[in-house]
């Protein structure tokens, strides 16, 4: 159960119907960089009772620009123990559940999705995560996409669609592309984050995040682009306030 205290003040604004059901619901969060990391926080400061983390890397030092759990101190962890242990100082009553895995085809059957109220896709691999929409818009839950949150700087141009209606994403026309590709299709509408807005890296990388391009972990990206924390924290809490807001309308 919940510590009520923690929850006064949503608790105002909500009442206790709603918060009673945020207790009770189960998600399951899908990469928790630099958009599922902010997106985890809101959901257990927000009162969500059940929530499960899925992720492989481990803590590098270029994610200390926009990670919840990235320090100086926690560089090497794991990121799923780093984020569970900061989100039960939060809230101790949680049930929270850190999978080190890769969502992936080897892996994905090992994921009962309709275990889950909810589930939120943070994932960078188009691959991995053109698979989870597929699976995922079958199952009993709601879900809930992030599309590309790097080369972007205007907050306010992050906004909320239907998948196939977001408009100027690089990564959902891939997603799309591939789902015409292969002739198989999300089984159901779904709504994601975005930004139209894309810029170009006026930077180069430096080596270590060139290693990462080896695909340790859940890092199975074709390329390494510049982002920023206001931006990739944007996207995540507005992930959980999506989940928040049909908890609340139910």
């Amino acid at each position: 159960m919940n510590n009520p205290a923690i929850f006064n003040r949503s608790r105002l604004l909500l009442g206790d119907s709603a918060m009673s059901r945020m207790g009770a619901t189960r998600v399951i969060l899908f990469g928790v960089g630099g958009v599922g990391s902010w997106c985890a926080e809101s959901l257990i400061r927000s009162g969500i009772g059940h929530l499960t983390i899925v992720d492989n890397d481990l803590v590098s030092v270029t994610n200390i620009n926009r990670q919840l759990m990235a320090t100086t101190a926690t560089v090497g962890e794991v990121k799923v123990e780093a984020l569970r242990k900061i989100l039960l100082e939060i809230n101790p009553y949680a049930d929270i559940t850190a999978r080190k895995e890769v969502f992936c085809a080897e892996t994905a059957e090992s994921f009962n999705l309709n275990d889950y109220d909810f589930i939120i896709d943070c994932i960078d691999s188009l691959s991995d995560k053109a698979l989870l929409i597929e699976m995922a818009t079958r199952s009993r839950g709601a879900f809930f996409s992030s599309m590309g949150a790097a080369l972007k700087l205007d907050p306010t141009r992050v906004q909320v669609a239907e998948f196939r209606n977001v408009k100027g994403c690089p990564l959902a026309r891939a997603l799309r592309q591939r789902f015409k590709r292969q002739g198989r299709f999300p089984a159901k509408k779904f709504l994601c984050v975005f930004s139209d807005e894309l810029l170009p890296n006026l930077g180069e990388p430096e080596p270590d995040d060139t290693a990462q391009l080896s695909g340790y972990g859940s890092t199975r990206k074709a390329s390494i682009n510049g982002s920023i924390h206001h931006i990739t924290a944007m996207f995540g809490l507005t992930l959980a306030g999506l989940v928040i807001k049909r908890i609340t309308e139910a």
